[in-house]
């Protein structure tokens, strides 16, 4: 049996540390289930992971898995959805991973195959707790409100979720079932694609409100306070950002990596980020963004998601070197 350390003041994660087990394989699936349930983040020390326990770890939980198409990140075994982290130094804002697009994973998996002699801390911080932590007059500010996502569309994207690169108008007003997304056409910018997430949501096993998505890392590292925007189509205000920001950096803990450890995140509860990284070729983390098979999903995705009944890889931008153009889940 391997060490089990519960969650303490500045230690928001279980850290289970290996006593002699000659694989992270050996571990008792429904003790780890239990333990990510109640606690939402786990640590996996001693274990010496690499790149195929990882891949091979990650599918004991998960029933599918997603592309993270942000560029950067470099194919470790991309037939297994096992890709590296970001290959910048830059300090990263806490987000849940994902939360910019309505197919948000379950859960976030990261192993580390090098660690850095310095800097390239992954922080993360319970999105449970940050709420309990803001001032009441900010929960209440957050609590009824939406979040708009309001991006471009290109024709592949079109094709893949609409059956066709040149929809009508009324084919936009009704798009089929499985599409995440509703869409507007305007006469200034074309055709745009939306969707909308609470402010504060409910974990996936947690009856809670949390608070996770993309308004840190949009305003904190992209400089963007209009994505997402307010569901009167405002700005979130600076001064709930700043807010926020306070009590999610004074929440976080830093995970200080040794090669062969393994992080599993609930991304429904938890947000991670990173510090910044002094020698970028010393790091390297592995990532696995996948769906639970004990999954509860979340009533505001599709029911039935074509990301919960295969591996999903989104439709890419013509110009992004994986660029696909298959059809979608529109049947066409």
């Amino acid at each position: 049996m391997p060490d089990i350390l519960l969650p303490a003041k500045y230690q928001p994660h279980v850290i289970i540390a290996a006593t002699g087990e000659r694989s992270i394989l050996e571990l008792d699936k429904a003790q780890i289930i239990d333990l990510y349930k109640t606690h939402g983040a786990l640590l996996f020390s001693g274990f010496g992971v690499d790149v195929p326990q990882f891949g091979a770890f990650a599918k004991r939980f998960c029933s599918t898995s997603v592309v993270n198409e942000s560029p950067g990140r470099q194919p470790v075994d991309a037939a297994a959805n096992i890709f590296t982290v970001d290959g910048g130094d830059k300090a990263f804002a806490l987000h849940p991973e994902l939360s910019r697009e309505p197919w948000k994973p379950d859960v976030a998996f990261f192993g580390c195959q090098s660690a850095p002699k310095s800097g390239g801390r992954t922080t993360i911080c319970d999105g449970v707790a940050l709420v309990r932590a803001l001032p009441e007059t900010m929960r209440r500010e957050l609590e009824n409100r939406r979040l708009l996502y309001i991006k471009p569309v290109w024709p592949s994207l079109l094709e893949y979720w609409l059956g066709t690169a040149e929809p009508t108008d009324a084919q936009l007003a009704a798009p089929p079932p499985g599409c995440p997304y509703y869409f507007r056409r305007y006469p200034d910018t074309g055709i745009l694609r939306v969707f909308t997430r609470p402010a504060l949501h409910r974990p996936m096993f947690i009856d809670e409100p949390a608070f996770g998505n993309f308004l840190l890392f949009a305003r904190f590292n992209h400089g963007r306070p209009d994505h997402p925007v307010l569901d009167d189509g405002q700005e979130v205000p600076e001064a709930w950002l700043q807010l926020i920001k306070v009590a999610g950096d004074r929440l976080s803990a830093e995970i200080e990596w040794n090669a062969g450890d393994l992080l599993m995140l609930d991304n429904t509860r938890f947000m991670h980020g990173r510090t910044a990284i002094s020698d970028v070729a010393e790091r390297v983390i592995l990532t696995y963004f996948g769906y639970l098979d004990f999954a509860i999903p979340s009533a505001e995705e599709p029911a039935n998601a074509i990301w919960r009944r295969e591996d999903f890889e989104p439709p890419l931008r013509p110009d992004h070197p994986r660029s696909n153009h298959g059809k979608g889940p529109s049947g066409a």
